[in-house]
């Protein structure tokens, strides 16, 4: 993706390079397909993080209230729902307040992972008299379902991965809004994804160090979530309580990123008349230069599959719809310029060689395969309800599928494709002359 986005920056991203490399006669539908999925992905992105918004400031009340409070689906719903509201408000900033609220929200994050680091162990030394050792950590292993250990491992393992290290195409989205895109743009998703990866690790470990070594009895904590447990039973009430209020409030600051991700993808593909109402949604304020109109249409669209709240559990299918819609996304650019696009492909800055770059970008491609596979399936295989479903399996190949209808029926009368923002000479030196004479060959009579 780096290399896609150094190749061609742009807010519309995914969509658009699908269109750039899809072969001839079927540009339009399959970007049109992506551009919807990257969409639906990111109001699942925004819903899943107020999901756990939602369920960190429940967390906090349950522990101040010492357990003497309800938590219902409706109410989860109402915090959530005023979390996209607020941070749609929030967002309706100009590009450089937004610019300042990322920086805040980054040194926010980096300092509650520092203040865990140094807090827990010293709660767990005083409280719990130790930690739990290596063994413990690094090599204890139980499976707490009915799948076998092999498929729950990839399950519970690959799963909050993939979810944590899941929103670095926001980078991509914010193209046109960035110095010097084709070099900060794979700058930003490269140094996004190492530094979740290294500071994910470390809390693991931590967590793992410090936590109640009997699963069971932490599974079923009465703390609305197993983190508020492990906190709780480190530091106590107040801690906990403070804790979780100051992760719920960088939780909060990273859905009102994702929001402004989402805003940008909207607001392109509207621009290139993929969206209903597209005529509305693509409208800038010239004044501030904020897509007013899209930032709350793509709020209101995560409003609406947050309504999967209401039914408790079946709230987790956000994670993997977000998940899966995000991977077909990011995957099928990249493999249509491994294919067909092979010789439409022009190298940024960013360009990992002919050798390195294909052979890194297939196991890339092969390995979002088998994610959006996994994230389809239910935390148990035997005894399904409809509380246990994981609805990602029927709302995101539904999704894609109507997308598809949706195009051959209607929309393939308005939508043909990106609109360049690229000025002639950006656009040949991205595409190549030879490719651009091709194609003006073509079309001649």
């Amino acid at each position: 993706m780096a290399e896609n986005a150094s190749a061609i920056p742009t807010a519309g991203g995914l969509y658009y390079w699908t269109y750039h490399y899809a072969p001839k006669g079927y540009k339009e539908v399959i970007s049109f397909v992506i551009g919807c999925s990257n969409s639906l992905a990111l109001a699942a992105g925004v819903c899943s993080i107020d999901y756990g918004f939602a369920e960190e400031v429940l967390a906090a009340v349950v522990i101040s209230k010492d357990g003497n409070f309800e938590v219902t689906n409706g109410k989860t719903y109402g915090i959530f729902a005023a979390a996209v509201v607020s941070m749609a408000f929030l967002t309706c900033m100009a590009s450089g307040a937004i610019a300042r609220l990322q920086t805040f929200s980054i040194i926010c994050n980096l300092f509650i992972i520092v203040l865990l680091f140094i807090a827990l162990p010293i709660g767990s030394k005083v409280n719990r008299g130790g930690f739990n050792d290596g063994k413990f950590i690094f090599g204890t292993f139980e499976n707490l379902s009915d799948w076998n250990n092999g498929w729950q491992f990839c399950l519970a393992g690959f799963m909050p991965a993939v979810w944590t290290i899941g929103s670095f195409d926001s980078c991509v989205h914010q193209s046109e809004e960035a110095k010097d895109a084709k070099k900060s743009v794979p700058i930003g998703i490269i140094g996004s994804i190492t530094v979740c990866w290294i500071l994910g690790w470390l809390i693991i470990i931590v967590l793992a160090a410090c936590m109640n070594p009997d699963l069971e009895t932490l599974l079923d904590t009465n703390y609305e979530i197993v983190m508020a447990q492990i906190i709780y039973d480190a530091l106590g009430k107040r801690w906990a309580v403070a804790f979780m209020a100051l992760i719920a409030f960088c939780q909060y600051l990273m859905g009102a990123s994702i929001v402004t991700a989402i805003s940008r993808q909207v607001w392109a593909f509207a621009r290139d008349d993929g969206l209903p109402f597209s005529k509305y949604i693509k409208i800038v304020n010239k004044k501030y230069s904020v897509p007013f109109v899209a930032i709350f249409a793509a709020c209101a669209a995560s409003l609406a599959l947050g309504l999967l709240c209401l039914d408790g559990p079946a709230a987790s299918a956000l994670f993997s719809l977000a998940v899966a819609g995000n991977n077909l996304a990011w995957s099928t650019p990249t493999f249509l310029r491994l294919t067909c696009g092979r010789d439409v492909f022009r190298p940024g800055p960013f360009y990992l060689g002919k050798f390195w770059s294909p052979v890194i970008a297939w196991i890339g491609v092969i390995y979002q395969v088998f994610i959006i596979i996994l994230v389809m399936f239910p935390s148990m295989q035997h005894g399904l309800e409809p509380a246990t479903m994981n609805y990602a399996c029927v709302i995101g190949p539904g999704i894609w599928l109507l997308s598809w209808v949706y195009y051959m029926c209607y929309k393939k009368k308005y939508y043909h494709g990106p609109k360049s923002n690229l000025s002639d000479e950006d656009y040949s030196q991205a595409v190549g002359e030879d490719v651009i004479d091709e194609i003006l060959l073509h079309k001649s009579p």
